[in-house]
């Protein structure tokens, strides 16, 4: 029989004591890491505790049935091949067996080097799977969503002090106002650092309430408190490897605030409810549109959690102060909801981008977002025109436009003029950037080098 080549770490279920101390010798002798549980209940705080890859379960218990776990495990651990033995080898029990979503059937007594090859053939399931969630990720990473898009100095520097800090697999806070997208430099960090390959989590601690924030980020042991029928594994241990996002820290708590500090500090996460503590191997990143040096200040925050989480500090820019980015980004999200609503809208109308431009943006990148949709969904044009856009937006000072009636027809200029004053107009608020600027006329390159030598 072949031997199996792919080491991992497995889960044996067997109320034979004798029979579990046979297989721990030979799939360590094997090459894996085995660890075994009599019972049911134990198996499920070894499955919440430790990192699984394959589980070896006998189908007669007392209590659970191995194919009542299988179909436990198949809803809440898809991921997680299982094997079940069984002395009664009949196709009735086999069929049930796959049909509560076990990988394999294995009958007793147990041929070692059968099971195995059952055994090799899930671990190599286990990790096909997880290339796939990789390679899934990785396309994921690579929209435009999830980039950090715009040319402005300010957004420039950002992105240099990512590239400095992303390595450096420390705690990192990411400060600015609402919608200036620290998700998204939170999102760059873990892409760019050595944890990339491991899972991106993240929570807003505005969103919840104490008692479920606290289990949501540490977990809970089943009878924690109520309803926790089950226990939960919890947000730390989730990106465990990888990377989590605290966002809005400012609200965290101050009751939980101890316990994230110890949890940074020891790197180890107690559940709510329980008695041991859990290894855990994580980047934190925090993010505050609050000032929290101020909040230090009033004793809202404590300042040693807040030294701790603010070893790196980068400050998002807010969008009026980003210039021609306002733009770049209207025409990325016009490109992106054009192609969405099967729409061929392909750029901006000047005086639609004079009023983004003059407009200063309260809610940020978000708020440019929500407002390219509406006029996206509102227009019947090739481009987007002023009246696509919202009042607000339109006339920031709160001032209605002259009527058209008001014109002086002693001032009305040849098209050919107009469109002329009109591209060097659009060129002059660019900085001369001709690429951008066709993409604002909605024309190619060629057709306005062809214009301006014209």
């Amino acid at each position: 029989m072949t031997e199996t080549k792919l080491p991992g770490r497995i889960l044996v279920i067997d109320d034979d004591q004798d029979l579990c101390e046979l297989l721990e010798e030979d799939l360590r002798r094997r090459g894996h890491t085995v660890t075994s549980a009599l019972r049911v209940n134990a198996a499920r705080e070894i499955l919440h505790s430790e990192e699984i890859d394959v589980v070896l379960t006998d189908l007669n218990m007392p209590g659970t049935s191995g194919i009542d776990l299988c179909a436990e495990l198949q809803e809440n651990r898809p991921d997680l091949p299982v094997v079940i033995m069984t002395a009664f080898g009949s196709l009735e029990t086999a069929i049930a067996a796959l049909r509560a979503g076990a990988y394999d059937f294995v009958t007793k007594p147990v041929d070692l080097d059968l099971l195995s090859i059952s055994l090799n053939r899930a671990l190599q399931h286990r990790h096909l799977q997880e290339k796939v969630r990789l390679l899934k990720d990785q396309v994921r990473r690579q929209q435009p969503d999830d980039e950090l898009l715009g040319e402005s100095r300010a957004l420039q520097q950002i992105k240099q002090q990512i590239v400095r800090v992303a390595e450096l697999d420390t705690s990192v806070l990411i400060s600015g106002e609402s919608g200036t997208g620290k998700e998204l430099v939170a999102r760059a960090l873990h892409r760019q650092s050595k944890r990339s390959d491991g899972p991106f989590v993240a929570i807003n601690c505005a969103a919840l309430p104490e008692t479920l924030l606290e289990s949501e980020l540490f977990g809970h042991v089943r009878g924690a408190f109520t309803d926790a029928r089950e226990g939960r594994k919890g947000l730390f241990l989730e990106a465990n490897g990888g990377t989590l996002l605290l966002d809005e820290i400012g609200e965290l708590p101050l009751a939980l605030q101890p316990k994230l500090l110890r949890v940074l500090e020891d790197h180890k996460v107690r559940p709510l409810g329980g008695s041991q503590e859990i290894n855990c191997d994580v980047r934190v990143i925090a993010a505050s549109h609050r000032d929290l040096s101020e909040a230090v200040s009033r004793q809202d925050f404590r300042s040693d959690l807040y030294y701790r989480l603010n070893v790196i500090n980068l400050h998002l820019p807010p969008l009026r102060e980003r210039g021609n980015d306002i733009l770049l980004l209207a025409l990325e999200f016009i490109r992106q909801l054009s192609k969405k609503f099967g729409k061929s809208i392909t750029g901006l109308a000047q005086p639609a981008a004079a009023c983004l431009l003059g407009y200063h943006w309260p809610g940020n990148v978000r708020e440019l977002h929500n407002i390219i949709e509406r006029a996206l969904a509102l227009s019947v044009h090739d481009l987007l025109t002023v009246e696509d856009l919202p009042e607000q937006v339109k006339h920031p000072s709160g001032e209605a436009p002259l009527p058209t009636s008001l014109v002086d027809p002693g001032t009305i200029l040849p098209l050919e003029e107009m469109e002329r004053r009109y591209i060097h107009q659009v060129l002059e608020q660019l900085d001369g950037n001709r690429t951008l600027a066709a993409k604002m006329l909605g024309v190619d390159r060629k057709t306005l080098y062809r214009k301006l030598k014209e």
